[in-house]
């Protein structure tokens, strides 16, 4: 049999939230509530719909490798030149791109010790080694992290606001943070989640962008917008930085459907903030009801908040999956008792919180019995 390099031999699949299919087959349900992935339960953009409808006259066309209308469009919005910008298959590809054209086998890449398992699993794909730190409550330690910076290091991921935990570093110490990584080591902030940041203390990195040009900015349509299942995501960054991606990317990656949805969806700010105010709204109502039941949670600037039920989360994922709600048990993250819950509609956290509430009520019932 043929054996695969090293590298790969520790490596397990990504494992992503259940879909819903798949649970209604499996539990025989007929209705499913997904709130495992940090998607947008409230859709996307109408101009994106009528975009993609006018793009499909082209569909038997390749795309343009650059994404040059996109990219044009949301330089001027950025004010940014558009030679700064390189599209992805979502930022995930992003990602893998700079770990391919960076990483040589052995050099050290320092990130948090719970955070998105994707720079992880890149930096072990190309040879290199995660320097994983600590986090405290639930935040990056940017103290430790930089201290953690060696000669060996190549490469620093700061997910800002952080997934899985959904929080943010004060912007004083981030801004300090960055002036402290060295010109030699590539600084990637990872900001997926940032539109929905709405706490003073969020540092914009954007404006730090050109005095810094070891820093790559990472972001997404996935999110807000709407389009996960459409794949494109985007770096910011160093001109130099991007042709030196463009090496190893695939000449199509980012699809003609993908562009048009994306370009169309940068002129419905509309869209962005009904998005956002539902979004805080959700938020305000999860928060009341933790609190309601007795429950901490790390606080989130995201889409999605991480709760903790005091009971094993594998317990908790099985009886909402029994309700047919998917959720992401935090055990697969190292958080044993937590949960992380992406933010619904309105009936979708009032179903998530009820059966919350009466699996939390009859675990706690047969405690006090125990006794």
């Amino acid at each position: 049999m043929i054996q695969p390099r090293p590298e790969i031999e520790g490596i397990s699949m990504y494992s992503p939230g259940k879909p819903i299919e798949e649970l209604k087959r499996e539990k025989g349900l007929t209705h499913v509530y997904k709130m495992a992935s940090n998607e947008n339960p409230f859709g996307f953009s109408k101009l994106a719909e009528e975009a993609m409808k006018h793009e499909m006259a082209e569909i038997t066309r390749y795309p343009e490798t650059t994404s040059p209308s996109l990219a044009i469009k949301l330089a001027n919005r950025l004010d940014i030149s558009r030679d700064q910008l390189l599209f992805g298959s979502g930022s995930d590809e992003i990602i893998r791109l700079l770990t391919r054209t960076f990483l040589n086998a052995g050099d050290e890449v320092v990130m948090a010790g719970v955070t998105f398992p994707r720079y992880k699993t890149n930096v072990l794909i190309e040879g290199g080694k995660p320097i994983e730190v600590d986090m405290v409550n639930g935040t990056h330690d940017l103290e430790a992290m930089a201290e953690a910076i060696t000669a060996e290091t190549k490469i620093v991921f700061v997910c800002n606001p952080n997934n899985p935990t959904g929080t943010i570093v004060e912007k004083k110490a981030l801004r300090q943070f960055i002036e402290r990584v060295p010109d030699h080591v590539l600084l990637v902030m990872d900001e997926a989640y940032y539109e929905y940041a709405d706490d003073e203390a969020y540092l914009e990195t954007l404006p730090m962008l050109n005095d810094h040009p070891n820093m790559v900015i990472l972001r997404t349509f996935s999110k807000i917008y709407g389009l996960a299942a459409l794949r494109i995501g985007y770096g910011i960054m160093h001109p130099d930085l991007v042709g030196h991606l463009l090496k190893v990317k695939e000449p199509f990656n980012v699809n003609r459907l993908a562009a048009a949805a994306a370009s169309a969806s940068l002129d419905d700010e509309g869209f962005v903030e009904d998005t956002i105010r539902k979004n805080q709204e959700a938020r305000d109502y999860l928060i009341r009801s933790f609190s309601r039941m007795g429950l901490s949670y790390f606080p989130t600037q995201t889409n999605f908040i991480m709760v903790d039920t005091g009971f094993p989360a594998e317990e908790v994922h099985e009886h909402l999956l029994n309700q047919g709600i998917i959720i992401r048990p935090g055990h697969l993250m190292g958080y044993p008792t937590m949960i992380r819950v992406t933010m619904g509609l309105p009936e979708e956290n009032e179903a998530f919180i009820t059966q919350l509430d009466a699996f939390l009520q009859t675990k706690r019932s047969a405690s006090k019995e125990t006794r």
